[in-house]
């Protein structure tokens, strides 16, 4: 069934689109809420990023100042405005979902998505629901549907950019996916995961032997963090403007 509904927001009337669980102007409901400022009412005057992703990008175990996205938005903002739609649980198909909800809410003009791993799916019953790997209804998916799937919502995220004029990036929380996105500004290197322990030449001068943990003791910790925001700023951030 369609719904259509309007709003006003700067002086305009708003048309919004809504098919079941998908709509362009309207997040999710989340029990975590989101990481960011409230988008009612909309400041002006800057380019809105929205940064997609799941428990690593919205911080799960961190203060707000030491989580990946902090660090990233302290770039350019005299020009950017930085929106952490990262959800705990998270899949490529919800991340999407995210993505088209903000369209009449943030309008973003800079996408950045830090996949999680494949094998997570989104439900969408009388509610929706995030699947992980272990759940019952994915034990007949495969490496095969694991990547078909991703690719579906790597395509969603790219044809959104195209049909908005958005500048997209990609990055992983742990998987790295970088040989099937082709054509794209993907950090091919580095992981959230896999940036942190390092050996620091110019600083410490120590091997970093152990991994940092977040105060959960399960989610990176802030070295992970703010390693894997510079490592995107040294790759991006001159195409963050």
């Amino acid at each position: 069934m369609f719904e259509s509904c309007r709003a006003h927001h700067k002086h305009q009337i708003i048309n919004c689109m809504k098919y079941g669980h998908y709509n362009d102007r309207g997040l999710p409901e989340s029990d975590h809420g989101y990481r960011c400022p409230s988008w009612d009412p909309m400041p002006s005057g800057k380019k809105n990023v929205v940064v997609l992703g799941c428990s690593h990008t919205y911080g799960v175990g961190h203060d707000n100042n030491t989580h990946w996205v902090h660090f990233l938005s302290q770039h350019n903002t005299k020009r950017l405005r930085y929106w952490n739609l990262g959800q705990p649980g998270a899949s490529a198909d919800k991340i999407v979902r995210i993505l088209y909800g903000c369209e009449k809410l943030i309008d973003p003009r800079i996408i950045i998505v830090c996949w999680p791993v494949w094998s997570r799916r989104e439900r969408l019953g009388k509610y929706a629901e995030s699947l992980t790997s272990d759940a019952e209804q994915l034990a007949i998916e495969d490496s095969d549907t694991d990547k078909n799937n991703f690719l579906k919502n790597v395509f969603f995220v790219q044809k959104y950019a195209e049909q908005h004029d958005c500048k997209v990036f990609h990055c992983f929380a742990q998987d790295s996916y970088k040989e099937h996105i082709k054509n794209c500004d993907v950090l091919e290197t580095y992981t959230l995961k896999n940036c942190w322990p390092h050996w620091d030449k110019f600083t410490a001068r120590v091997l970093h032997a152990e991994p940092s943990l977040a105060s959960d003791g399960v989610h990176y910790g802030v070295e992970h963090h703010e390693r894997f925001a510079k490592l995107f700023l040294i790759r991006f951030g001159s195409k963050l403007k």
